[in-house]
């Protein structure tokens, strides 16, 4: 199979079941693009993580596939369990660490920081796919995924940086 075919050459792209082609720069394809960069950067993070974490954020990096696929035409279901997943994992993670009254600036270790970063990109991958669905018929639980997805890394990353010891730093609304 030849890796490159020269059909997108001029900046457009076909999806799956269309036989018109659509702009790279369109909505479909940016939020597509996306959810895409979201679980490129997920593979990053993986490098840090323990086998279990890892396990859990594979299991995101293959639902994030198959959001592709959907948004991109692919007659897939995503069902609502895989949101009832991620919400179990928050309350485990939330059973052990200690309860925030503050905000808190992204950061501590390596793998915290990664995760912080993964977080504000769940957000933009959810911002283009509610984008999308402005203008056009979306499974409403991919949002909902999303959006909880974000919950979830932001809880990982808060978990991986209290086993790793590190302390998370308090932001008092600007105050020093």
């Amino acid at each position: 199979m030849a890796i490159y075919t020269k059909k997108g050459d001029k900046g457009q792209t076909s999806l799956i079941g269309r036989q018109k082609k659509i702009s790279k720069n369109s909505l479909r394809l940016r939020a597509i693009g996306m959810v895409d960069e979201l679980n490129s950067y997920l593979g990053v993070v993986m490098a840090g993580l323990t086998e279990e974490s890892r396990r859990t954020v594979e299991e995101v990096q293959r639902n994030l596939l198959i959001i592709g696929s959907i948004l991109a035409g692919a007659k897939k279901s995503f069902p609502k369990s895989k949101t009832t997943f991620l919400e179990k994992e928050i309350d485990q993670m939330a059973a052990i660490l200690p309860p925030l009254k503050n905000f808190i600036l992204p950061g501590g270790s390596l793998v915290g920081a990664q995760l912080h970063f993964a977080r504000s990109l769940a957000r933009r991958a959810e911002r283009e796919v509610v984008a999308l669905g402005e203008s056009e018929k979306i499974n409403p639980l991919i949002i909902v995924y999303l959006n909880r997805l974000s919950d979830f890394l932001f809880m990982l990353a808060r978990k991986q940086n209290f086993q790793k010891g590190v302390k998370e730093t308090i932001w008092v609304g600007g105050k020093k």
